[in-house]
């Protein structure tokens, strides 16, 4: 599904170079759920990023469905996300303009791909992510749970095979977290989505089939959270 191979990804501002990725290799079958941790500063970020088509290596390629990422125009990328590619961010950048449903559907007008049956899936996912009723809502007036159920809601409205998160619950108490974490593995089970997700909680990594670990900008150690000692570890490499 997901392959990355050579990646590297440089930052430059004035004489001063600064290395983020250095030669990471990846492979993500498809419906696997990944999370990645590391300390503030590893890359993984910078990874979701790249993967997500919002910026482009300094070297190296990757390659989703057998789409070369790194070949492709801004253009062609763009709409290489709208076709396969849901973000869900920590903040959850949502329009306070707008009403529950408005912000759902914000991404089918880019495309002009709003039809009938399109807004029957708006519904469809209210349901799904539990604010069944609140469509007309504005999302100011909602509280950090429901506001990160409809930009789950809204990453999932295309039909994404891919699901990029990053720190999707860094907001949220534990309950909560919980409860969209739930959200995120039942979409990725029942749909075969494939979840990149990024996190600094043990926790929500807990969700995942694999951790990746990243340091320094390298992946230092990839563990199943079926392994009996995998919080353990993870917990001393986080310190």
């Amino acid at each position: 599904m997901i392959k990355v191979r050579n990646l590297k990804k440089e930052f430059i501002q004035g004489q001063e170079r600064t290395e983020v990725l250095k030669n990471v290799d990846l492979n993500v079958e498809e419906g696997e759920f990944v999370a990645i941790m590391g300390p503030s500063g590893s890359g993984k970020s910078t990874l979701l990023q790249l993967l997500g088509g919002l910026d482009i290596p300094t070297e190296g390629d990757i390659l989703i469905n057998q789409n070369h990422l790194s070949n492709m125009t801004e253009k062609e990328r763009t709409i290489f996300r709208r076709k396969y590619i849901g973000f869900i961010f920590q903040n959850y950048q949502l329009l306070p303009t707008l009403n529950v449903k408005e912000n759902i559907a914000f991404p089918l007008h880019a495309d002009g791909s709003l039809t009938k049956e399109k807004n029957q899936m708006i519904l469809e996912l209210l349901d799904a992510v539990g604010l069944k009723g609140l469509g007309r809502k504005h999302v100011n007036l909602l509280s950090g749970g429901q506001q990160q159920r409809v930009a789950i809601a809204r990453a999932l409205v295309n039909n994404p095979s891919v699901l990029l998160a990053d720190e999707p619950t860094g907001n949220l108490d534990r309950n909560k977290a919980e409860e969209i974490l739930g959200l995120i593995s039942r979409f990725n089970r029942e749909s075969n989505q494939t979840v990149i997700m990024v996190t600094h909680d043990i926790f929500a990594a807990g969700f995942a089939d694999r951790i990746i670990l990243f340091k320094d900008g390298v992946i230092d150690q990839v563990i199943s959270r079926k392994e009996d000692d995998y919080a353990k570890y993870v917990a001393n490499f986080m310190a």
